[in-house]
């Protein structure tokens, strides 16, 4: 499995052609897969999103991917994108899609990102909408 030792990724940057047509061919992937983590993980990972309804939550298109982060294995390309939720207060998702042999059509979801943390008591916190200002970086959950 690629990893941060294995798999360079490019410093962020908006979206090129390549990246925006990967991205449209997983956009429902993407949303089936966000649906699915909000209800089946407790409510605090979707606090900042609480007030959104599912349509409201998957509102985006892929106008709304902001910047992508790309990098290359022998078996095909990885590209971590980050998603404005438009129907949000500065929410974002960071997503990671895997395009086997660098072909579109071959590509697909490889995951949406949970954030866990530690917080001031010694506890965890655990969340799946990001903010502006969170560095879309490598992750594999």
């Amino acid at each position: 499995m690629a990893s941060t030792e294995t798999c360079q990724l490019n410093e962020a940057h908006p979206p090129k052609e390549r990246s925006i047509e990967v991205f449209s061919a997983v956009l429902p992937e993407i949303k089936s897969q966000l649906l699915s983590l909000r209800h089946l993980h407790p409510p605090a990972y979707f606090d900042a999103v609480k007030d959104l309804s599912d349509n409201d939550l998957t509102s985006f298109t892929v106008d709304n991917l902001e910047n992508v982060r790309v990098g290359t294995t022998a078996y095909g390309m990885h590209i971590f994108g980050k998603i404005q939720l438009p129907k949000s207060d500065d929410g974002y998702i960071h997503v990671r899609v895997f395009v086997g042999g660098g072909e579109a059509d071959k590509c697909s979801v490889h995951c949406i990102h949970i954030e866990a943390k530690e917080n001031a008591e010694g506890g965890k916190e655990f969340r799946a909408i990001m903010k502006k200002e969170d560095e879309l970086k490598w992750f594999n959950e």
